[in-house]
């Protein structure tokens, strides 16, 4: 069970670190990142926050990612409805001002992919099954059987030419996110000895079986 706590633990961790990844690119006011540019525009035209976007958007993701085969686990669900959750509280609360000079902002920007990269390695690290977006990039891994970075390229370049011909707006940020999240990752995994195809994702009826098993052998 302590095992299962534990798992928990680093899995939230991560995803409040991501959120605070997200929340700094915010602030560094070059352009948002290539999903935050999709969720600003259904903030526009819907008015709901940022984070229910963010949730709005991950829930749809995680749809087509259970029809392509995808594990679905207690880390898939968490991600899409504490990311946005979390966003909205930091950007709700915390007071840090948008930065003026571009070149701070675009240290800031490559400062919150550092954070996302490593927040990435600490929840899938958990097992718990992958997030909505990183989902896909995961499937591409498996699929294409190429390295995390040139999947999670894709990922984000699909989205942000999604973006574009839906009419949204891609910044400097936009655009340096796309490649700036791929070297991140790729290098952060890389450093933690992280390989996201080795690691045994859980779906909810793993993890069920898992705890009832601990439970059983406890009673």
């Amino acid at each position: 069970m302590l095992d299962y706590i534990n798992r928990t633990i680093r899995l939230v961790f991560g995803i409040f670190l991501y959120s605070v990844g997200i929340f700094i690119t915010i602030k560094g006011n070059i352009g948002l990142m290539t999903w935050d540019v999709l969720h600003q525009g259904l903030t526009i035209h819907t008015g709901i926050t940022m984070g229910e976007a963010s949730i709005a958007v991950g829930f749809v993701i995680v749809i087509c990612a259970f029809f392509l085969g995808e594990k679905i686990g207690l880390g898939t669900v968490l991600n899409m409805l504490l990311v946005g959750t979390f966003l909205d509280i930091l950007l709700a609360r915390v007071g840090i001002p948008k930065m003026e000079d571009p070149i701070l902002g675009f240290f800031m920007v490559m400062t919150g992919l550092v954070v996302i990269a490593f927040a990435s390695y600490f929840y899938m690290g958990a097992g718990f099954a992958a997030g909505p977006r990183d989902t896909i990039m995961v499937l591409l891994v498996k699929k294409l059987n190429c390295k995390v970075g040139v999947a999670r390229a894709i990922v984000e370049g699909t989205a942000v030419t999604v973006v574009w011909l839906l009419g949204g707006y891609a910044g400097v940020g936009t655009i340096i996110s796309v490649f700036g999240v791929s070297i991140a990752i790729q290098s952060v995994f890389r450093l933690m000895r992280f390989d996201v195809k080795a690691v045994r994702q859980e779906s909810f009826a793993d993890t069920f079986a898992g705890v009832k098993k601990v439970i059983g052998a406890v009673k």
